[in-house]
């Protein structure tokens, strides 16, 4: 497919990595794994992802410093990026949608195919069910 949307995922949690890895792949999209914010930030350039799928509670660079770093980029801030956090507390919420996420989902509160179907609301990508 030429058209091939491709996904930086950002997540610290190794199983919840490959569940997301698997079902991204599974879903017709390229992606591209990192393990925290500093790695992410490091693979923007060579990857060139379409959307950033981020984690906010990491090691070594933060969430939330990773979207502030993306957004205040003048090559990434139109990247839209998705935070998939178990952070649900408004503020949270606020300060994310705050710094320019484009959507904020608390990970307890949906379901693989639930992510695979906001991601493909961001990007416009109506699919039957």
């Amino acid at each position: 497919m030429a058209d091939t949307k491709k996904i930086m995922l950002v997540e610290d949690d190794g199983f919840m990595l490959d569940i997301l890895a698997n079902k991204l792949t599974k879903s017709g999209f390229e992606v591209h794994v990192a393990q925290d914010g500093e790695a992410c930030l490091n693979a923007l350039d060579s990857f060139k992802p379409d959307l950033v799928l981020l984690d906010i509670i990491m090691p070594q660079i933060d969430g939330f410093e990773v979207l502030r770093r993306i957004k205040d980029s003048s090559v990434w801030r139109a990247t839209p990026v998705i935070v998939l956090t178990n952070l649900g507390e408004q503020k949270e919420v606020q300060h994310a949608m705050d710094l320019g996420a484009k959507g904020y989902i608390v990970k307890a509160n949906v379901t693989t195919k639930e992510i695979v179907e906001k991601i493909n609301n961001t990007f416009g990508i109506h699919t039957e069910s």
